[in-house]
This record gives structure tokens, sequence and C-alpha cells, in this order.
């Protein structure tokens, strides 16, 4: 069985629908796919009609923003209840946060020289539900400005890049509170790439495990082997579960695969028994692991 647990449709910042998404991993061969969008659930009805269509299975979930020590972290939140007040607020005010950092984006690229206006946005980013920087990455794309969303990041919209704002991120430990009141399983994303390795070192794992943390992505291409095998034992210590994940997001992001990288039958059950433990209204949909 197959099962890539982390990707994004165009209702965040990947490149396909969530029709066309799933339909694409049932192409690929995935027996289970995660529709893990950016801080929203808006794409899991659709996914579901495509996943019952096309006959595999579908983990409803969301990736969300959030701030440990300072720092970036993004967390995956599997299977919680859509329409819990408390965690739609929450994702309410990040959304929020996302949006509204757009323009100052756009004005601080203006101000380079480089025409990012706001009309150009929209005319780039489509019928996008949600905008924020992978649609400013891919206006510089459009521009000519950059060859890709990569070097957009790296030249302009990464934090200390003269085009990089600010915006509101959820505590993290809160934020797992919420997932799992919610009926939700919290699993960090990548929690080493991007340099974070200081951020998530194994006492602060400790510390969100003790906060109701219950795995790692740990196989996922920002983790060299070496970062993988350390994250498997500090999982395998701390009881979490461990998942692997492609992180697609279409033509947004090369290299990253469906099912490029992949979560164990045995790993997905223990979230599916998690979620129905904690009294998550959100079962797998389709094909049964």
């Amino acid at each position: 069985m197959t099962i890539d647990l982390h990707t994004h449709s165009r209702v965040s910042d990947g490149t396909a629908s969530p029709r066309d998404l799933v339909q694409a991993a049932a192409r690929a061969g995935l027996d289970v796919v995660a529709l893990t969008d950016h801080d929203t659930t808006l794409g899991w009805d659709e996914a579901a009609a495509a996943a019952e269509e096309a006959g595999i299975g579908l983990v409803r979930g969301i990736e969300v923003s959030t701030r440990f020590r300072d720092a970036g972290v993004h967390l995956l939140a599997y299977l919680p209840d859509p329409a819990d007040a408390a965690l739609q607020a929450e994702l309410d005010r990040i959304v929020a946060g996302r949006e509204d950092r757009v323009p100052g984006m756009l004005e601080r690229l203006r101000d380079l020289g480089i025409p990012a206006t706001e009309e150009a946005l929209r005319e780039s980013a489509g019928d996008s539900e949600i905008t924020g920087r992978p649609h400013v990455a891919d206006l510089l794309v459009r521009l000519g400005v950059v060859r890709d969303r990569d070097q957009a990041f790296a030249q302009y919209l990464s934090e200390g890049g003269p085009a990089y704002v600010d915006r509101y991120a959820a505590d993290l430990v809160a934020m797992i509170a919420l997932v799992r009141g919610a009926g939700g399983v919290p699993v960090i994303a990548h929690p080493w790439g991007r340099g974070s390795a200081h951020v998530l070192d194994e006492p602060g794992i400790v510390a969100l495990k003790e906060a109701g943390l219950a795995g790692l992505e740990v196989d996922h291409l920002d983790h060299d082997a070496h970062a993988r095998d350390r994250l498997r034992g500090i999982a395998e210590r701390l009881d979490l579960v461990v998942t692997g994940s492609s992180d697609h997001h279409g033509t947004g992001k090369t290299g990253h695969d469906l099912g490029c990288e992949t979560t164990a039958p045995a790993q997905l059950r223990r979230i599916l028994d998690l979620a129905a433990s904690l009294g998550s209204p959100t079962p797998l949909v389709g094909k049964a692991v």
C-alpha cells in the first residue's frame, strides 16, 4: 500500500484543483493521499468526492502555520473536525495574516523597480482561494524576474529578504491543543528542513510530545539520510508516529512528485486509531487501510 500524507492543491499554493490532485494521485499509483492545504479545509469536499470516484483513500488534513521558539514551524493536522469553532477561529486569523502581508510585499517589490501590482497578482494566481508568498513568487516567475519559486524565495521573499513581510502565525503548543481538541492528530512537517534542527532539537520535541504532539514527518526531501536517521531515533524513543510525504505542490515545487516519499501503512493506522480515540468526526474517505 502506497501512502503520501502531505500534498497541496490550488486552494492554497499548489497548482492543481483538489479533484485533479486526487486523480493524479490515483494515476501515480497511490492507495492513500492526504490533502493538507495551508491553514484551510476549503478543498476537502471536492477532494473527498474525487477520492470516492477514483477508488483512492483520502486523509483530510491541514498544514498549519505556527511559531515555536520565535521560529516558523509547520504543523500537519490530520482529520480534525472542520466545524470546530476554536480551531476555525485560529485558522481564520492565520489566513487573514497571510493575505494581509501580500500588499506590503508587492509594495516592496515595486520599490525595487519590479512591476508587481495587485492586478498582476490576481491574474497570476487565478482562482486560488488564498494568496500568499508562493503566489507572489509565481508572479516573479511570470514577470521574468526569477526562474522559479526557489529563486524567488531565496532572492526576495524569505525572512531577511528585501520583500519579506512578517505575518501572524499561531503558537505551536496552543495549536497542538486546538488540533487535538478538534479530534485531530498533530504531526510536525519537515521538522529539520530549512535549517530548523536547532529549533526542534530533541528537548524541544520532548516538550511538544508532552503537549500532545503525535508524530514527525521524517521522510521528506528536505531531510538527508543523517537527519532521517536521527529523527527516526527520536521518534522511536518518544513513541511518535513516523510519516513520509512528497509535499507535492504540482508545478509550483519541482522534484516533489506524488509518492516520492511515503508513509508505512502501520503508521497511518496509528494516526487513524488516535483520531478515533480523540473523537474525530472526519474518517478516512474511500479505500480502507
